[in-house]
């Protein structure tokens, strides 16, 4: 009786598995692969470098270097004149009013003195009086300016020569002037005086080490997103310059770089700037519109969430063969997307897609295009569910195998924008800009994620306010 029992039991289990309407599927797992990490080359660029330097600047440099004594002569045999000229109180640099749009005014005041020798020499016998004046004055210089390697040029001119009383000096008993005698003294002297006034500005207005400081901090890689480790590099092609000009108090030098930007994901790049490689070219105009490329990064964990949500309630077959998906998850093998689904149902287990990511600029979304079974999956359940496998189940499959990237997008834009406002690499230099509509440009896969490459156009303004 016992025994009978126990086949009663033992062939009801065995009718009731036969009958059961659920199979376990095994299928062969596409192993990921190893895409390298990714260095995008972007179309070159142009960003402005306009660098105003302010009147005051340029005084202030000519101040500190051309200081004291700035001229002496100490032969009195050659002309009767010896002479020495201190500056006095600060030169002062203001727009010559005679062409206020390319000349600037110096004015500086001196003191002078001059050791001034009367007499004569005869039969052997020197008859001479070396009379000794201290003068005040005020001399005025005008300066053409213009940008020469890197460097802002002048050409000065002497205009005049302001005593702030006339020189006298007594002459058999009378205060006779001697402004005549002194003055052809200064004519000698004043080529002089313009060569040190040019030295000394051109010695302060060397534009080169600021130009390149400030490169080089812009040309370090900026990082765009903390979450998914994307850098923004600027590597610098070549460097323009149109003329200084000279506007209201300040001098602007219109400067620009064509470079490339290029997006970079994962660990920080090393920097390509190379201060030796960079020759300043000088054109009539700069173009300054960019086109900056922003990676719209999808981490493969994110995407496979997102698809989840997507099948969430859904059953896909008919009548009593029906599947659900529990979890989807994504990965990269041989240029295409594998998208592995764990599905409960009629059947239970992991089944194996694979196809093209691609992007629908409508909708902003990655979807896959020529989507299939892997070979081993499909294999499978051909023999053991082919209802599962065939096109319209697939089809409709395939319409929950997509996701917006809009959050990226917004974030890559966002990222951008806080370079473009008054993002400052180092004192005195700040960036800004404005952005335009974006554009898809390409898609290229990673070990970690799908990277949509966006195009945004735009300008970038990198200012330079004085010289350190």
């Amino acid at each position: 009786m016992k025994l009978l029992s126990i086949i009663s039991i033992f062939t009801t289990a065995i009718l009731l598995t036969s009958c059961s309407p659920t199979q376990k599927i095994e299928t062969l797992k596409p192993e990921p692969d190893d895409a390298s990490p990714l260095v995008y080359d972007s179309n070159p660029s142009f960003i402005n470098l306009p660098i105003t330097v302010k009147l005051t600047d340029i005084e202030n440099q000519t101040n500190a270097i051309l200081n004291g004594l700035i001229y002496e002569d100490n032969n009195i045999d050659d002309d009767d004149i010896e002479m020495k000229i201190w500056k006095q109180a600060p030169i002062k640099i203001q727009n010559d009013p005679s062409n206020p749009d390319k000349k600037i005014k110096t004015i500086l005041p001196l003191k002078a003195t001059i050791k001034y020798r009367i007499g004569t020499k005869k039969l052997g016998v020197e008859l001479y009086d070396v009379r000794e004046f201290n003068l005040n004055g005020i001399i005025t210089l005008s300066s053409d300016v213009a940008l020469t390697n890197w460097k802002l040029a002048t050409k000065t001119e002497f205009k005049s020569l302001d005593w702030s009383e006339s020189p006298t000096m007594v002459v058999f008993g009378k205060n006779m002037p001697i402004t005549y005698l002194i003055n052809p003294a200064i004519s000698i002297f004043k080529s002089k005086l313009e060569k040190n006034i040019d030295d000394a500005i051109e010695k302060s207005m060397d534009f080169k080490p600021n130009v390149l400081a400030a490169l080089e901090k812009i040309c370090t890689p900026f990082q765009m997103s903390d979450t998914y480790e994307s850098w923004l590099r600027i590597v610098p092609v070549e460097i323009y310059s149109t003329n200084a000009k000279l506007k209201k108090d300040s001098y602007v030098l219109d400067m620009g770089m064509k470079c490339n930007m290029e997006t970079i994901v994962g660990k920080q790049p090393d920097s390509k700037f190379n201060a030796s490689k960079i020759v300043l070219k000088p054109v009539a105009k700069i173009p300054n519109q960019i086109a900056a490329n922003i990676a719209a990064i999808s981490s493969y964990v994110d995407a496979s969430k997102i698809m989840t949500k997507n099948f969430a309630g859904q059953e896909f077959g008919s009548g009593s063969k029906k599947v659900t998906v529990k979890n989807v998850a994504i990965w990269h093998k041989n240029g295409k997307m594998v998208i592995a689904l764990d599905v409960l149902g009629s059947i239970n287990g992991t089944l194996y897609l694979n196809g093209f990511p691609q992007y629908n600029p409508q909708t902003k979304e990655i979807y896959f295009d020529k989507l299939d079974y892997v070979l081993d999956t499909k294999s499978k359940l051909m023999r053991t569910a082919n209802w599962l496998a065939q096109g319209f189940v697939l089809k409709k499959m395939e319409e929950s195998c997509r996701y917006s990237i809009q959050p990226n997008l917004e974030e890559g834009k966002k990222s951008m924008a806080a370079y473009l406002k008054n993002y400052s690499p180092m004192p005195g230099v700040f960036v800004n800009g404005k952005m335009e509509d974006i554009q898809f440009d390409k898609i290229q896969l990673t070990n970690q994620a799908i990277i949509a490459f966006i195009k945004i156009n735009g300008t970038v303004n990198v200012s330079v306010n004085g010289l350190k």
